[in-house]
């Protein structure tokens, strides 16, 4: 049984601010530690339901944070950028169930370390008219290739935003927001239990269900940028047209949409340039 993990930093025990979790600040060294503890404690837990093999995609900012002499040894690591698919690079139909580690709820939600792919450059996102972020995006991206989405650890806004898209998906709250850059805390013995614990759950429960079938019917994906220059400028790409003055829309299968999302990101990146979490 193949097991993909996507591990993303913000929603890692532990962790609740933008020096946590950005190269160069002054306790992100201590973070990435955390970021393996948390991925270590899922492929403990994949493995213990029932997986045969564990694939983990470092998926946070740069893609280099996880501690590849401190992984799980049986976990395969993909690591660094440029990646086309980024946070669900090399997830195919092989897979029988993904776990989302780390994870942390959309823009303009009240959870820790809260946004959508860039900071506060991405207001907002819709698929098919649905809001989105991160979680419902690899969801949705998951869920076409044809791999459940089993299992997911974050803060509570996070677990929430994954039981409101997905009831059936096990979540492990490692942590409960009590602002944007403040959260009390689980102590990381319990979380690890928890993340493990919920991890072997969901791949016994992937293994016992019926594999789920690849859709690729085509999507609408909308985004609302904070500027109006990086709408102008997308509108360029054929396929992609304005709403608005600040919102563009696409259509496609949801893999090739999340694909076409990363250009946007590049993009974007080139024409702001501005830190997140701002």
């Amino acid at each position: 049984m193949r097991v993909y993990i996507s591990a993303d930093m913000e929603g890692v025990t532990g962790l609740v601010g933008a020096d946590d979790v950005q190269m160069g600040g002054r306790d992100y060294e201590r973070g990435r530690v955390m970021m393996t503890e948390d991925v270590n404690a899922a492929a403990r837990g994949a493995l213990a339901g029932g997986a045969t093999e564990v694939l983990v995609n470092d998926a946070h900012s740069t893609q280099r944070n996880l501690l590849v002499d401190q992984l799980h040894p049986e976990a395969a690591l993909v690591r660094g950028r440029p990646k086309p698919m980024t946070m669900v690079q090399d997830l195919d139909a092989g897979f029988d169930a993904m776990l989302c580690v780390g994870f942390h709820a959309r823009a303009g939600t009240l959870g820790v370390l809260s946004h959508s792919f860039m900071g506060h450059e991405i207001e907002d996102m819709w698929l098919d008219g649905r809001p989105m972020g991160e979680i419902g995006f690899a969801h949705a991206t998951a869920t076409a290739l044809g791999v459940r989405v089993v299992m997911l650890s974050g803060d509570d806004a996070a677990c929430a935003e994954m039981t409101e898209w997905d009831g059936g998906v096990v979540t492990a709250p490692v942590k409960f927001a009590r602002d944007r850059f403040a959260a009390r805390l689980l102590p990381s013995a319990e979380a690890w239990k928890e993340i493990e614990e919920a991890a072997a759950e969901g791949v016994r429960a992937a293994a016992e269900g019926r594999p789920a079938e690849p859709d690729d019917a085509p999507r609408t994906l909308a985004v609302r940028w904070q500027s109006a220059s990086v709408a102008q400028q997308l509108e360029g790409i054929p396929g992609v047209r304005r709403r608005d003055d600040r919102t563009v829309e696409t259509e496609g299968p949801v893999p090739a949409l999340y694909r076409l999302f990363g250009v946007f990101m590049g993009v974007a990146s080139s024409l702001t340039g501005q830190a997140p979490y701002c």
